[in-house]
């Protein structure tokens, strides 16, 4: 269950076998059925979760009842509420199974064990909070400054499978359309 990961982690720092099976102990694998939840707002986020297999959802609900889909955790993504998950504190956030998921879970002391005792993976986690902060903050221009229609083509050509493997309404909850507008920018990228 863990090669994906030790592929994923060598395509962005070189570790040594020892050390991959070290960390693999520090690890606890989980399967997670779809519609279940693996942190469910109010509750500390006591791991971080790289996704092996399936897919998940991390969103949250407003005041008003209105869902908002901060991220979709797909295969070799790593997905938590890296918030909670550092100091503790309750999350805002729900993180869904969407699909059948097997999960690879780090508690926070062993996520901390692993840094300190296999220092790649410092340098390992780093640039990957260093790529999500990019990403994050890609995202929050790109909602910033393009169209909805823009929004939805670049997430169709990013991530062209998602279509077929995610509810319109989360696609739209993602995008920050209404189900309707969604319907119509289909209909209209459709008929060009």
């Amino acid at each position: 269950m863990f090669e994906f990961l030790q592929k994923k982690i060598n395509e962005t720092i070189d570790i040594t076998d020892q050390e991959f099976e070290h960390a693999k102990t520090l690890f606890i694998p989980k399967k997670l059925r779809k519609r279940r939840f693996l942190l469910q707002d109010g509750d500390p986020c006591i791991y971080t979760c790289f996704v092996e297999k399936g897919l998940l959802r991390s969103f949250r609900i407003d005041d008003k009842g209105n869902e908002h889909i901060l991220q979709f955790g797909m295969q070799g993504w790593w997905v938590a509420d890296l918030y909670s998950f550092l100091t503790g504190e309750s999350s805002e956030y729900n993180i869904e199974a969407l699909e059948d998921s097997e999960l690879l879970l780090i508690t926070k002391p062993s996520w901390d064990l692993l840094l300190k005792e296999v220092p790649a993976f410092e340098r390992y986690f780093r640039i990957l909070i260093q790529n999500n902060l990019i990403a994050t903050q890609n995202r929050l221009m790109r909602n910033m400054t393009l169209t909805a229609e823009e929004r939805y083509s670049k997430l169709i050509r990013e991530f062209p499978d998602i279509i077929q493997r995610v509810p319109q309404h989360m696609i739209a909850s993602y995008i920050g359309v209404t189900r309707e507008t969604l319907s119509r920018l289909r209909g209209q990228i459709s008929h060009q």
